[in-house]
């Protein structure tokens, strides 16, 4: 394929390299997606909070909590985003794969998530 038969948002994205194998390219946009559903999942699990756990937790720590949960899901969507153009820009030019960042990310804000939720459910109790 030659620099003409390329569209400029794939000529501005990807600029130099060598077209990849379609196997590699299919799966890193296979792994974008399955991040992508882990997006959409904090950010269907967060608007579920606010709007359904009205009963089990007071309004301003509930929405704290929906509001994290919210915001992991948009930085998994834009780590995911910047994820597969370092991989296929890796993949064209010939370099090593470069290391996930998000999955440090995810893991801290599931965490955090996880320790607030345990601390809402045991302030609700006692009160």
């Amino acid at each position: 394929m030659s620099e003409q038969d390329r569209s400029r948002l794939s000529r501005w994205i990807l600029p130099r390299g060598s077209e990849p194998d379609p196997r590699f390219t299919l799966a890193n946009e296979r792994t974008f997606l399955a991040w992508i559903r882990t997006s959409l999942a904090f950010l269907a699990g967060g608007t579920a909070l606010e709007a359904f756990a009205a009963e089990a937790f007071p309004s301003p720590v509930r929405t704290w909590l929906a509001v994290l949960v919210i915001g992991v899901g948009i930085l998994i969507a834009a780590g995911a985003a910047v994820r597969w153009v370092r991989v296929e820009r890796s993949m064209r030019t010939g370099r090593p794969l470069p290391i996930p960042a998000i999955v440090p990310l995810l893991a801290f804000g599931a965490v955090v998530a996880s320790l607030a939720a345990i601390a809402m459910i045991f302030w609700s109790l006692s009160s």
